[in-house]
C-alpha cells in the first residue's frame, strides 16, 4: 500500500474570536430527561452554546435524597470546559436549590468557578415574579407532601403570597418527566384564584414549557416554570434579549437585581 502524503495547509488559518458565541454551564441530575429538551428549544443556538454535564442523583425525591447532591455540585462545575470562560452556569433542580438553598449552591459552584453566575429554577422564578412585579402566586409540583413543603415555605420566605398549592405526590423524577401536558394544564387551571396574580409550575423534570401558551391564553395571568425561568435567566445573564414565541410572558422581561438567600 502507498503511504498517502498528508499535506500541510497554507491557505491562511482564521480563528473565530473567543466569545463569538455565548458559553453556558448546565449541570443536570443523572435521570434528567427534560432539561436539555426544554432547552432545545428556548435558546438560540446560532448565538449561544450549553455545555452541560451530570451529577448522581438516587430517586426517591426526597428532601434527604436531593440534599445529599450538594458535595458534587464542585466537581461537576469543573469538568465544564475547563480553563474557559463561561457566562453563566445553571444547577437544573428546583427541589434541590429549594433544600440547599440558592446562595449554598452558587458557593458550590463557584468554587470550582470563581466569579461566573450561578443559575437556579428557584432563584430564576424568583428573579421572574419579582421582574413582573407579581406578589400572589398559585403553585403546582409534581413532588410529595414533604418535598413541596420546603418550596412552599420558601416562597413565602421571599416575600410572595402562596395562594393555592397543588401537588401530584410523585417520587421519581423519571415518572415526573412523563406527565402528559393535559394533566399539567387541568391540574393548574384547579389551583387558579381570583386573588392570585401568576402560576409557578415547579420541577425541571416536569415537561411544563408546553403548557405555558395555553394556561396563560385560559387564565390571562402569567406562567412560570422551572425551565422557562432557568432558560431566561441564563440568557439574560449572558446579555442576550432573546425572545422565544409561545413559551410565556416571561420573556418580554428583563433580569432584575439578584435576589440571594
Amino acid at each position: 500500500m502507498d503511504t498517502i502524503q498528508i499535506e500541510l495547509a497554507d491557505q491562511g488559518l482564521a480563528f473565530e474570536a473567543p466569545d463569538a458565541r455565548k458559553k453556558l454551564g448546565l449541570i443536570t441530575l443523572s435521570t434528567d430527561l427534560t432539561t436539555e429538551f426544554d432547552f432545545a428549544r428556548l435558546m438560540p443556538f446560532d448565538d449561544v452554546g450549553i455545555y452541560g454535564t451530570r451529577v448522581p442523583f438516587a430517586n426517591p425525591t426526597t428532601p434527604a435524597n436531593l440534599r445529599a447532591m450538594t458535595p458534587t455540585l464542585t466537581a461537576a462545575a469543573d469538568l465544564i470546559l475547563p480553563d474557559i470562560a463561561l457566562d453563566a452556569i445553571c444547577y437544573s433542580c428546583t427541589a434541590a436549590s429549594v433544600v440547599i438553598g440558592d446562595a449554598e449552591v452558587a458557593a458550590a459552584i463557584n468554587r470550582a468557578r470563581p466569579g461566573v453566575p450561578v443559575v437556579t429554577p428557584s432563584g430564576s422564578a424568583l428573579l421572574g415574579f419579582a421582574a413582573m412585579g407579581i406578589k400572589r402566586i398559585s403553585v403546582l409540583t409534581p413532588y410529595l407532601v414533604e418535598t413541596s413543603r420546603p418550596m412552599a415555605d420558601y416562597f413565602q420566605r421571599h416575600g410572595l403570597e402562596v395562594v393555592r398549592f397543588a401537588c401530584f405526590g410523585l417520587d421519581d423524577d423519571r415518572k415526573m418527566a412523563r406527565v402528559t401536558h393535559d394533566s399539567i394544564i387541568k391540574a393548574a387551571l384547579a389551583i387558579d384564584d381570583p386573588r392570585s396574580e401568576a402560576f409557578f409550575l415547579s420541577c425541571t423534570a416536569l415537561p411544563a414549557i408546553g403548557t405555558i401558551a395555553e394556561i396563560e391564553a385560559r387564565s390571562g395571568k402569567p406562567v412560570i416554570t422551572s425551565n422557562q425561568a432557568s432558560a431566561w435567566a441564563l440568557m439574560r445573564h449572558a446579555g442576550l434579549g432573546h425572545k422565544p414565541q409561545d413559551y410565556g410572558k416571561l420573556f418580554d422581561y428583563d433580569l432584575p437585581g439578584q435576589i440571594r438567600n
